[in-house]
């Protein structure tokens, strides 16, 4: 069973994928665009490719747990993303992986463009790992 991550974004969204264990998360790739009916369409082809059996897609909450605009725009976009993939969709509290990203992109020292294009997938993968290791594997 492989499960999907996602990163939504108001310009970018990342996409990770489990092995088939359920034990690591590896990065597809950035989606660049702004609408989210494509970038919908786009994750659900994905998701079919990888044969995912479960979509997570990283819920931006603020430090006080409320949901602000990308929480709402992110919610909006689960709603568009449900009726084409054949599984699951769940949401996962995804506070700091972006800056915890940046902190990955820092160690590895990438830079410039090629940054700006990974940050959203590396993203993903920790939303992702992150929803792994608190599930257990499997």
């Amino acid at each position: 069973m492989r499960i999907l991550g996602v990163d939504y974004g108001e310009a970018r969204t990342g996409v990770a994928v489990s092995d088939e264990l359920n034990v690591t998360a590896q990065g597809v790739k950035t989606i660049f665009g702004r609408n989210p009916e494509k970038v919908a369409n786009e994750v659900s082809e994905i998701a079919k490719q990888y044969n995912a059996q479960l979509v997570v897609v990283g819920l931006p909450k603020n430090m006080d747990n409320s949901i602000g605009f990308r929480g709402e725009a992110t919610l909006e976009f689960v709603e568009i993303l449900k009726p084409l993939i054949d599984c699951p969709v769940e949401l996962w509290d995804e506070r700091l992986t972006t800056v915890s990203a940046i902190r990955v992109l820092n160690e590895t020292n990438t830079r410039g463009n090629k940054r700006k294009n990974v940050v959203d997938t590396v993203a993903a993968c920790i939303i992702l790992q992150n929803y792994i290791d608190f599930k257990g594997g499997k």
